[in-house]
């Protein structure tokens, strides 16, 4: 007789482990199926380590560039093995947290790969065999993998995945081709121009970082130029070859021409897809769209009972809505009343806004939530925006930090706010305060009356709120209808 389980979760990745947490302590018998190691890819394959690298090469770039704070040193190096231990290290430890947490909770892990049977039940393969499990509801919470488009030459050796990179050991990384500038491949190519590698980024777009505000991204781009990654966007790449002198080489079709660039490795980051294989077994089918599974607005799929979260049924593939999906279908399931909120349609308006920000790991960082004003003026919103250059800020100043800025997004006629947009040193703590401000309907006059410590980059969000009122009393309504935006000089108001 196979054991039963109020709820079981299939996959162990933040959606899954937050999901189950969150039942064990409403208090649901809970199991967890997961065929590797908790955490998922968030803390095993992908945020966590890439996160930790990017810190410690940061520190082997500021110590290059510390002598204006009067600091000296005579030579500077890295030993990217070391870097590799230390990452280690940062996921060993995060893990550790998590099955704390689940063994506290009295959550069972079945270790192995789940598949779905009819009538809720699972079916689990591990190495010890085949055991089935029933549970009165189920929570699908598998992931996603890397897309490996269809580029001839994309399996040879020294052509990566991210996931390969990070596990990578050794340094022979002297020229680095990424393919791909969304999330993953600008904070790759972060991470090896800061270790001196020379970097080159191909974009199919026509910007980087695909749907983020333009001003974002082209300010994104400027600072990697900068750093001496070079980039081309709306590229079209044909083929990858081996190369007797550089390892490999790869053509592709940029404004009509085509061009070859040789390099050492590839990086090939064109984004993420559900990983769905092998989950349901032959009697039973679950509706897909899109690649993912169809889900309704409570997250529930085509079969009753059966829940989907997480990059296997949404478009939004970050560690943070996943969890929060978790934990919106778990108090569904139980009845009570939600904690969370994942979109707002504030008063008197008509347009539903993502609660769900959206961070970028790069020097300066880069963090939103809620729309930008072209998709606000794009859904024939009216809208008043506030900006500041971070170029005035106290502790830019302090830190040499300068470039980036704070944009705001106002509704014109209730001064609420519905988007924001950070580029700066600490962007992606700071983005909090905006997504908290979104949830609950905040406007600007709510947001003015909030006191921020002096000196520090918060400062910046006072200094675009007080640009809006400036904007909204010396623009004209064809102004304020699309969004224009009056610019201040930079200074802080205080």
């Amino acid at each position: 007789m196979a054991d039963h389980y109020d709820i079981i979760i299939i996959g162990g990745g933040p959606g899954g482990y937050t999901a189950a947490l969150k039942a064990a302590s409403l208090g649901f018998r809970t199991a967890i199926v997961e065929k590797e190691k908790l955490g998922g890819t968030c803390v095993n394959k992908g945020c966590i380590p890439t996160k930790s690298l990017l810190y410690a090469a940061s520190k082997f770039k500021e110590l290059q560039n510390c002598d204006e704070f009067g600091v000296s040193t005579d030579f500077i190096s890295f030993d990217f093995k070391k870097m590799q231990q230390y990452k280690k290290s940062s996921v060993k430890s995060y893990r550790k947290g998590i099955t704390d947490l689940i063994e506290e909770e009295n959550i069972t892990v079945l270790t192995g790969t789940g598949i779905i049977r009819r009538n809720k039940t699972v079916e689990v393969h591990s190495a010890q065999g085949k055991d089935y499990y029933t549970g009165d509801y189920l929570i699908i919470a598998t992931g996603a993998k890397c897309v490996i488009p269809p580029i001839p030459g994309a399996d040879l050796p020294g052509v990566l995945t991210s996931e390969r990179l990070l596990a990578s050991d050794n340094w022979n990384y002297d020229r680095l081709l990424v393919i791909g500038g969304g999330v993953i491949g600008v904070e790759f190519a972060t991470i090896f121009s800061a270790l001196c590698s020379h970097v080159t980024i191909l974009e199919r777009e026509d910007h980087l970082l695909g749907p983020m505000d333009t001003e974002v991204s082209q300010a994104l781009e400027e600072e990697l130029k900068q750093r001496g990654i070079t980039i081309h966007c709306q590229v079209n790449v044909k083929e990858i070859k081996e190369d007797t002198d550089h390892g490999l080489s790869c053509v592709f079709e940029m404004g009509g021409q085509e061009h070859t660039i040789q390099t050492g490795h590839i990086l090939i980051a064109a984004g993420r897809q559900p990983f769905l294989e092998g989950l349901l077994g032959e009697d039973v089918s679950l509706e897909l769209e899109n690649g993912h599974l169809k889900v309704n607005s409570e997250f529930q799929t085509s079969e009753p009972g059966i829940y989907a979260i997480g990059d296997a049924a949404s478009d939004i593939l970050l560690a943070h809505v996943a969890a929060a999906q978790g934990t919106y279908v778990v108090e569904k399931i139980a009845g009570v009343e939600h904690t969370i909120r994942l979109s707002v349609v504030p008063n008197g308006m008509f347009v539903k806004l993502p609660v769900v920000p959206s961070c970028i790991y790069t020097e300066p960082e880069i963090a939103s939530v809620g729309i930008t004003r072209e998709a606000a003026v794009a859904n024939n919103m009216h809208v008043c925006c506030g900006h500041y250059s971070m170029s005035g800020n106290g502790k830019s100043i302090i830190t040499s930090r300068q470039n980036g800025f704070i944009h705001l997004v106002f509704e014109e006629f209730s001064g609420t706010l519905v988007g924001a947009q950070i580029v700066c040193p600490r962007a992606t703590d700071m983005i909090s305060e905006m997504a908290t401000a979104i949830a609950n309907g905040l406007t600007a006059k709510q947001l003015r009356l909030a006191m921020r410590a002096h000196p520090t980059y918060s400062e910046g969000i006072t200094a675009a709120i007080e640009n809006y009122f400036e904007t909204k009393g010396e623009q004209g309504n064809d102004e304020r209808e699309t969004g224009t935006v009056k610019k201040p000089d930079g200074r802080a108001p205080y």
